[in-house]
């Protein structure tokens, strides 16, 4: 059974406006997001396509406040997580049980119901209790995922990680994603279809440094695939 865990504050909506993110370089100057005014209201499931370079992951980062923008404003009155399943920054000399317990200071939970809870979920046994550098891939992803989960947020980031483990640790996880769905508000960029349908009812388009946003997620994926089609 899964441990107990704790709600983390709440408020209504996040607001862009009138958001640029453009990139400087040697030689080279990319505009991801032009000029962007939208508000995610809480409880929405929103799926994102675009083109691989579009600037997918770079608008994630900007609804996480990884990234600021380099105009307009972003205004955060819910809490939002970073995208499920990311393990980057994982301390690989480091146990897994002792990244859990160093995020849940940062977050400023109690340690031991966020540990319980990553342990019950992602199912290491004694693997837990080791560097993560003796991790398998597999391994990383499924502790990955559980601390992603064992934090309540208002709003999570999903950023084409849903198939991680064996198949019912897949089974398992993307249950508890989905929960996290209904209780919650949902962002998920991914290049399925099938997996954006599966969790998301609205969507948006990034195309051409603009985000367009639909009613439905099978509109926001029919306007996606007519774009891949004419610049084929």
């Amino acid at each position: 059974m899964e441990a107990s865990l704790i709600l983390y504050g709440a408020c209504d909506m996040i607001r862009f406006s009138n958001v640029g993110m453009t990139y400087h370089a040697r030689n080279l100057r990319k505009t991801v997001l032009h000029d962007a005014s939208f508000v995610i209201q809480r409880g929405e499931s929103i799926g994102v396509c675009g083109a691989n370079g579009a600037g997918k992951s770079t608008l994630l980062r900007l609804f996480a406040g990884v990234e600021y923008p380099t105009s307009g404003r972003i205004t955060r009155r819910m809490s939002v997580s970073w995208p499920i399943g990311y393990s980057s920054a994982f301390q690989s000399s480091l146990t897994g049980a002792d990244n859990a317990r160093f995020i849940a200071r940062i977050y400023r939970r109690p340690a031991a119901p966020l540990l319980a809870y990553v342990e019950d979920f992602a199912q290491l046994g004694a693997y837990l209790h080791q560097p993560v550098r003796t991790y398998s891939s597999g391994m990383q992803a499924r502790l990955a995922f559980a601390i992603s989960l064992a934090i309540r947020f208002d709003c999570y980031l999903v950023d084409e990680v849903t198939a991680v483990g064996d198949e019912r640790f897949r089974q398992r996880s993307q249950e508890a994603l989905a929960s996290r769905g209904r209780e919650g508000t949902l962002i998920m960029v991914s290049h399925a279809p099938e997996t954006l349908r599966a969790y998301c009812q609205r969507g948006a388009v990034l195309a051409n440094n603009r985000l367009s946003f639909y009613d439905t997620i099978d509109e926001a994926l029919a306007v996606h695939a007519w774009n891949q089609r004419r610049s084929a």
